[in-house]
């Protein structure tokens, strides 16, 4: 049986969990809920990135990403962020939906899996 890897953890939950080679991030959200959706959605990226990174892996080896966004017609900002970001031709299986945030100021929040 493969060990669970755990990365910062607290009472609530774990930033990453490694389990059978694959990175379970946690859902990320901007540091500057008072920013618009492409400084937002660039926060939120740059937080992957860390969390990628500290697991072992990066953005190219995604598997699935799932974006909640507070207001859906921000759908085409973020994409646009989303897609600059994103290396060409390694895009995760992923899925957009509109959703109220813990946070008001928040405008979008993004879980993901990656392959290690």
């Amino acid at each position: 049986m493969s060990a669970i890897k755990r990365i910062e953890t607290n009472k609530r939950l774990s930033e990453v969990v490694i389990h059978n080679n694959v990175a379970y991030i946690a859902g990320q959200v901007p540091s500057d809920g008072k920013s618009d959706i492409t400084a937002q959605t660039q926060q939120v990226l740059g937080k992957l990135d860390r969390w990628l990174a500290a697991a072992g892996t990066d953005k190219s080896r995604l598997l699935t990403a799932q974006v909640f966004l507070a207001d859906v017609a921000d759908f085409a900002a973020m994409n646009a962020v989303w897609e600059a970001w994103i290396p060409e031709g390694q895009a995760p299986a992923r899925i957009t939906v509109g959703s109220p945030l813990a946070d008001p100021d928040f405008k979008v929040e993004i879980v993901a899996s990656a392959a290690i």
